[in-house]
């Protein structure tokens, strides 16, 4: 066999080879559009709120770092990474929101608890004074001149 006759095979097989790149290259679902508006949404929603900012500071960085990486394999056509990193950055903007939420109120629920504490001892004092009896600064009776 000559080298004419491996010719047309080999450029048959380096042809097929060719279009199963391409094929490859081309399964990349479509442009996650979508799903970059909502992460971009959310985020920017997160970063708003504030108690994020100031209880979940790492999950809301690690929401941005994802996002950045979501618009940069976008444009790369890795959008199927791309969707991956978006819908992360949108889990970690939803939970950095959720635990500035929790934080808030769990700091709602001690202010509270301070308060009735505050009260509970006033109360108590009042008690213990009445039940000494009268004294100069607690008369029964107003005094007369």
């Amino acid at each position: 066999m000559s080298c004419r006759t491996f010719r047309p095979a080999i450029s048959a097989t380096a042809g097929t080879l060719l279009c199963l790149a391409a094929v490859g290259c081309a399964s990349e679902g479509p442009k996650p559009t979508d799903e970059l508006t909502k992460a971009h949404t959310v985020v920017e929603q997160a970063d708003k709120a504030g108690t994020a900012q100031r209880y979940a500071a790492a999950d809301l960085q690690r929401a941005h770092d994802e996002l950045s990486d979501a618009d940069r394999l976008s444009s790369q056509k890795k959008y199927d990474e791309a969707r991956s990193f978006a819908q992360r950055a949108q889990v970690d903007a939803d939970l950095a929101v959720a635990r500035g939420a929790s934080a808030e109120q769990q700091k709602a629920a001690q202010d509270v608890t301070k308060s009735n504490d505050a009260l509970r001892q006033e109360t108590n004092r009042n008690a213990d004074s009445s039940a000494t009896g009268p004294t100069s600064t607690n008369p029964t009776s107003p005094p007369q001149f």
